[in-house]
C-alpha cells in the first residue's frame, strides 16, 4: 500500500525520514519502505503517526480528506 500522505505529512512539517524513524523506533531504511509502499506499515505505527501529526489513521491511508482527529473514546462503564 503506497501512502503518499506519509511523505506529504512529513514534508509539510519539515521533518526528515530519520526524525520520523526515531519517533517510531525503527531504522530510516525501514521507514522509507513504508513511504514508498514497498512494505505495509503496521497499525501500531500508524497510530503513533496519527497522534504525532494530530490527524486520523483514515486520513493517512487516504480513506478521508478530513484531517481532524477523532475524539477520544471513553471506556464504557461495566455493569454487573
Amino acid at each position: 500500500m503506497y501512502l503518499k500522505r506519509l511523505k506529504d505529512l512529513r514534508e509539510d512539517n519539515d521533518l526528515t525520514q530519520e526524525t520520523i524513524s526515531k519517533l517510531l523506533k525503527i531504522t530510516r531504511p525501514q521507514y522509507s519502505l513504508y513511504e514508498t509502499g514497498k512494505r505495509d506499515i503496521p497499525v501500531d505505527l500508524l497510530r503513533v503517526l496519527a497522534k504525532f501529526y494530530e490527524t486520523s489513521i483514515d486520513y493517512i491511508v487516504g480513506d478521508t480528506d478530513k484531517t481532524d482527529r477523532y475524539p477520544e473514546i471513553k471506556p464504557k462503564k461495566k455493569y454487573l
